[in-house]
């Protein structure tokens, strides 16, 4: 184990290489943890094609799942970001799948929500709305960037800038509900028009509603609310892990 300058530390575990914050508390809230391995012990065939390990068959470990394979069945290295490795690492077909779509979202998404968009923004039962700028944000606290993707990972909370200010942090938002406009023009899909949250303000445990409407630029604020959906996705599965 070693310290980098940036507040993150080089660490070694036996899936591989690992750079994680040297503070807990600038863990990403899309971060997932390590799995445990099966035993070696408990693992006499490939769990995925049931081929008999043996002094040719070697058996492998994959990292996201920590379940065991052949080498045809887990030979593929794909980037995870999620547990912070810094080469890509041996996954079975199935988790490799799902790390390569998450690459989409730090590689694209995840630029799209740092960036923003303005929506019309109501909070609880008010009659009150305000034109707000919503963006995620990483708490000022520039914690480095990933060697992999170049993107911040440690975004952590949700913030809305007008006439006035508030923040929500990501790990608090306990359901959100995509809005729609109905069905698009030529009879294609509807599009997103807005988001509702809600979420357990800061030393509070009562529910408080969160309702965002997009106004101008709804091309923009439709792909910010596409991606905020995906960040969602990812946030409540590493919550139930």
């Amino acid at each position: 184990m070693s310290a980098v300058p940036d507040g993150k530390k080089l660490v070694r575990s036996p899936s591989g290489l690992r750079m994680v914050p040297e503070n807990g508390a600038f863990n990403s809230p899309f971060s997932l943890d390590e799995p445990q391995w099966v035993p070696d012990k408990e693992c006499a065939r490939c769990m995925q094609c049931d081929t008999k390990f043996d002094f040719i068959k070697r058996k492998h470990h994959c990292r996201r799942c920590g379940r065991c394979f052949c080498d045809k069945c887990c030979s593929k290295k794909v980037v995870l970001p999620r547990m912070c490795f810094v080469d890509p690492v041996r996954q079975c077909a199935e988790c490799g799948l799902v790390s390569q779509k998450e690459v989409e979202f730090y590689d694209k998404q995840l630029k799209v929500l740092l960036g923003g968009g303005t929506f019309v923004v109501t909070l609880g039962t008010s009659e009150k709305s305000e034109t707000m700028t919503c963006r995620l944000s990483n708490n000022h606290r520039q914690v480095g960037k990933t060697p992999v993707f170049g993107t911040n990972l440690f975004t952590k909370y949700l913030f809305l800038d007008g006439e006035s200010h508030f923040e929500v942090e990501l790990t608090r938002i306990s359901s959100m509900q995509i809005l729609t406009d109905g069905t698009s023009p030529g009879g294609g899909t509807s599009r997103a028009s807005g988001m509702l949250i809600h979420y357990k303000p800061m030393g509070s445990e009562d529910a408080q509603q969160l309702r965002m409407e997009a106004v101008d630029e709804k091309k923009t604020a439709s792909l910010w609310l596409v991606a905020m959906h995906k960040a969602a996705k990812l946030l409540y599965e590493a919550r139930d892990q």
